[in-house]
C-alpha cells in the first residue's frame, strides 16, 4: 500500500490584469502520515468566487477553508460520503452567510475537489472551475462543466464552437452558496499510475488557454515551472479575469493497487430506522395473537363435536398453529432486521460518474507550441526593451528548436519566455493591489516537493 509521499504538486492565483480583487481561492491538504493517505488522502480544492463587492471573495474563502475541515472530520468512514457531506454542509453555510446580509445577498462560488487515495482520484464538483487530468499525451477533463455552454452542447444539436457562440461563457448553472441545497457532482476513484498529472483551474484559466495547451504544459514542465507557465499565459493573453491553478503529478507512492483488504464505501448516511432501537413489529405480533386466540377457540369446541367435525377442527387448530408460528417468526425478522432505506455503498472497482467528459491529444507538436509563441510574440510589444528584447532571443530559440524537432527544448525555452512576461506584470502593480488569496496547508511540516 503507498505511502502518499512521492506526489509533488504547485499552487499559483494571480488577480490577472482587469480585476481589481481576487476572488479566487485554493488550498491544498496533505497528508502527515501514511496511516493519514489512507484515510482520508491528498486533497486539492479551487473555488472561483461570484458576487458583487467582496461578496465572492468571502464565498470562495468560506470554501477553500471549512470543506478540507468537514471532509477531513469524517473521511475515516468514507471518503466520497464525506466529500459530498462536506461540501454541502459548506453550501448550507455560505447560504445561510448570504442571507444575513444585503451586501452579501446571492453570494456564490465554484468549488472543484480533488482527493488522491490508494484506491484512485475521486472527485467533489460544483460549477465551471475544472479539474483535468494528463497522462501520455492526452488530457482528460475529469469534471463536468455546470455551465449554459455546457448544456447547450449536452443537449444535442450544437457543437462545442456552435454553443460558445450562442451562450455567454460566464453563466453557470450550478455554484455553491445560492441556494440552501446543492446538487454535487461525485466522480471516481479513477485509477492512478505513476506520472500522471492533475490541473485544477478556475476558468480564468481554462477561459485563455485551451486544454491542449494546459495538457501541453502539464506533461513537459514539472508542477512547479507548469503552474507557472499557465498563469503566465493566461497573462500574456490579457487574463481578464482571476487565474487560480494548482499542478499535482503522482509518483510511484500514489499507484493505485488493489487490495483483498479494500471494503465497500458507504455512499449514504445510515437509515434514520437504523439509528436507534428498533420498533416492534405490531402487526405481526397482532397476527400471532389472533391465531393463537383462534387454536384456543378451536380446542374449547372439540369435545362437542363428532369424529367428522373433530377431524375438520383439528385440520383447523393445525393451520391456525402454522400460522402464529409464522407469525412470531416474522415478528422476530423484523424486530432483528426492520424494513427501511437500504444503505447505499460503492463497492471496490465500480465508479461514481461518468467521467472523463473530454479527451484530446496534448502531444509536442508545432502547431500547439507555435500557438503559445504567437501569444508571446504580440504581447511583448508591451514590454520594456530588455524585457522584449530577452523574450524575443527566447522566441527565436524556441523556434530554432522546433525547427530541429527538439520540441521539449521548445517547450522550456516559450516557459521562461511566459516568466520574463509575468514578472513584468506583476511589478507594474501598485504596491497595495491585491495579488491572491492562498491559504496554507494544514501541515506546513510536510514538504512534498
Amino acid at each position: 500500500m503507498g505511502k502518499g509521499s512521492s506526489l509533488t504538486y504547485c499552487d499559483r492565483s494571480d488577480i490577472g490584469r482587469r480585476r481589481s480583487n481576487n476572488q479566487d481561492s485554493r488550498t491544498v491538504l496533505p497528508p502527515s502520515s501514511p496511516q493519514q493517505y489512507r484515510t482520508r488522502g491528498w486533497m486539492f480544492l479551487v473555488a472561483d468566487g461570484m458576487g458583487a463587492h467582496a461578496a465572492g471573495e468571502l464565498a470562495s474563502a468560506i470554501a477553500a477553508e471549512r470543506v478540507p475541515l468537514v471532509y477531513e472530520k469524517t473521511a475515516q468512514r468514507s471518503p466520497p460520503l464525506a466529500l459530498r457531506r462536506s461540501i454541502e454542509q459548506i453550501n448550507g453555510e455560505i447560504n445561510s452567510k448570504g442571507e444575513s446580509s444585503p451586501e452579501f445577498k446571492g453570494m456564490g462560488t465554484t468549488c472543484s475537489v480533488l482527493v488522491l487515495l490508494p484506491r484512485g482520484a475521486i472527485l467533489g464538483h460544483i460549477g465551471d472551475s475544472r479539474i483535468y487530468r494528463v497522462r501520455n499525451g492526452t488530457i482528460d477533463q475529469l469534471s463536468r462543466d455546470h455551465s449554459l455552454v455546457w448544456e447547450l452542447e449536452s443537449a444535442g444539436g450544437m457543437s462545442r464552437e456552435e454553443a460558445a457562440e450562442a451562450a455567454p461563457k460566464n453563466i453557470i448553472t450550478r455554484s455553491m452558496g445560492p441556494h440552501p441545497h446543492a446538487e454535487i457532482d461525485l466522480e471516481g476513484p479513477h485509477p492512478v499510475e505513476s506520472g500522471d498529472t492533475f490541473i485544477l483551474c478556475s476558468d480564468g484559466l481554462s477561459g485563455q488557454a485551451s486544454d491542449e495547451e494546459i495538457g501541453l504544459l502539464a506533461s513537459e514542465l514539472e508542477p512547479r515551472a507548469a503552474a507557472d507557465a499557465m498563469v503566465g499565459l493566461a497573462l500574456v493573453r490579457g487574463a481578464p479575469d482571476n487565474v487560480t491553478v494548482i499542478v499535482a503529478r503522482a509518483g510511484p507512492e500514489e499507484v493505485t493497487k488493489a487490495s483483498t483488504a479494500d471494503q465497500p464505501w458507504p455512499l449514504s448516511d445510515l437509515p434514520e430506522e437504523a439509528a436507534g432501537p428498533p420498533p416492534l413489529p405490531w402487526r405481526w405480533l397482532a397476527a400471532a395473537g389472533a391465531t393463537l386466540f383462534g387454536v384456543l377457540v378451536l380446542f374449547g369446541m372439540l369435545e362437542r363435536l363428532g369424529e367428522t367435525e373433530k377431524f375438520i377442527c383439528w385440520l383447523g387448530i393445525g393451520g391456525l398453529a402454522l400460522a402464529f408460528v409464522g407469525s412470531i417468526a416474522a415478528a422476530l425478522i423484523g424486530f432483528i432486521a426492520p424494513s427501511g432505506g437500504r444503505l447505499r455503498v460503492l463497492v471496490p472497482g465500480k465508479l461514481l460518474g461518468r467521467g472523463p467528459y473530454r479527451s484530446y491529444s496534448c502531444r509536442q507538436s508545432a502547431a500547439l507550441l507555435e500557438g503559445i509563441l504567437g501569444s508571446i510574440e504580440a504581447a511583448a510589444d508591451g514590454l520594456g526593451d530588455a524585457d522584449r528584447g530577452r523574450s524575443q532571443k527566447l522566441m527565436e530559440q524556441a523556434r530554432q528548436k522546433v525547427a530541429s524537432g527538439s520540441l521539449h527544448e521548445a517547450t522550456l525555452a516559450a516557459a521562461e519566455a511566459l516568466a520574463i512576461f509575468a514578472k513584468a506584470v506583476q511589478l507594474s502593480r501598485s504596491d497595495d493591489t491585491v495579488t491572491s488569496r492562498r491559504l496554507p496547508p494544514a501541515n506546513p511540516s510536510f514538504d512534498p516537493s
